[in-house]
């Protein structure tokens, strides 16, 4: 029945049914409250007691599956109680309004401190980046401050700046793609194979590279198979293309799992600020962060590769605020939790985590290839 529980209505208050006056002292399910919550329709034409709306909604939500055993969700699912209860305590508090939670902005530029070491940024050097909602809007930014910096040396030259476009590869994740279409850019789809891993392709993207390219983005830990793309040799590819062809391109490294493994269990592997094409990295917060979602990061690798048209100032939350996310008003709990992650277990413990986690995952693979589906 499309009309749900109003259909039957009517042969119910035939009956007599459904008239009763209810009380604050009624049981959820034998006080009539579901007739106005069975219209899902309309916004409710009346409020019920707080324990009978918490009993609909959470006997409604067993229908849903438990996040613990969801395989899929490219999210953490658990966190310590400690965690849990930070995050209850500072549920109400709204990062952005830093004049009146200045230890929470404290924590947020920590945290930024923390990533930037991690990421083997400038040593002694401010670092430049901002909390997200997650990964996604991360990218996005990335995206548009390489847009952003390429259209200015376009329009600087006296060049056409209306045709820009984006390399990546045909395995990325479709915030990537979001970001070329909702910012008018040309995705430039580099098609993956088995010789490359089905990751990018150096040489073919190299070749897809023109003076309307703003940038790269270049994928660490591929959402189908999770590989590291080569950042390093993309890099030094496009050193040689500049000396070939006078075209100067950067790197976003969408690090939204990669770059809370690869620092901790591939310690060695230069992807980040190291390689010297890398303007900026993305990641989640609540992958391998480890936070409960939504928190993601962005940073790049100076302040200058944050073009200063991005950087809006505000004034109406008291005091002289910048800001430079898609989204306005962010919560704080997540990032305070964060923060705790980062106390909780310090270099030492996120590498027994992620390499537990590689362990894990490997152990699968095997088993998996061992069945003979795979093969």
């Amino acid at each position: 029945m499309d009309g749900g529980i109003n259909e039957l209505l009517p042969g119910m208050r035939r009956l007599g049914l459904g008239r009763r006056r209810t009380t604050e002292t009624d049981m959820t399910y034998g006080a009539g409250y579901t007739e106005s919550a069975g219209d899902v329709r309309s916004f409710p034409p009346t409020g019920m007691p707080a324990r009978n709306a918490y009993q609909l909604i959470h006997d409604a939500l067993k229908f849903d599956g438990d996040p613990t055993l969801n395989c899929a969700t490219f999210l953490t699912t658990w966190m310590e109680p400690e965690a849990e209860k930070l995050i209850v305590e500072n549920l109400g508090k709204n990062r952005v309004d830093i004049d009146e939670y200045e230890q929470t902005e404290r924590i947020h530029r920590r945290c930024l401190a923390h990533l930037h070491d991690l990421w083997n940024g400038q040593r002694g050097a401010e670092p430049t980046g901002t909390v997200v909602v997650g990964s996604s809007e991360g990218i996005m930014l990335g995206g548009l401050a390489l847009k952003w910096r390429w259209r200015q040396k376009r329009e600087a030259a006296g060049k056409d700046a209306s045709r820009p476009n984006i390399v990546f590869a045909a395995n990325a994740q479709v915030a990537l793609e979001k970001t070329a279409r909702y910012f008018d850019m040309e995705a430039r789809l580099v098609p993956v194979t088995a010789e490359s891993r089905f990751c990018l392709d150096v040489e073919r993207a190299a070749q897809m590279i023109d003076e309307n390219t703003v940038g790269m983005f270049v994928i660490l830990g591929s959402t189908y198979t999770g590989h590291y793309e080569n950042v390093h040799a993309m890099s030094e590819r496009l050193d040689r293309l500049k000396q070939e062809t006078g075209l100067d391109v950067e790197i976003h490294v969408d690090g939204a799992s990669g770059a809370f493994v690869a620092p901790f269990a591939q310690p060695q592997l230069e992807w980040d600020f190291r390689v010297p094409r890398v303007a900026s990295i993305s990641t989640s917060g609540h992958k391998f962060g480890l936070t409960y979602p939504g928190i993601g990061w962005v940073l790049w690798r100076e302040p200058s590769c944050l073009p200063s048209g991005l950087t809006f100032e505000l004034s109406y939350l008291g005091g002289v605020e910048k800001t430079f996310t898609l989204n306005f008003s962010h919560p704080a709990c997540f990032l305070i939790a964060q923060y705790y992650q980062f106390l909780r277990y310090g270099r030492a413990g996120y590498a027994r985590i992620m390499n537990a986690c590689m362990l894990h995952a490997r152990l699968l693979s095997v088993a998996l290839e061992a069945t003979g589906i795979y093969a």
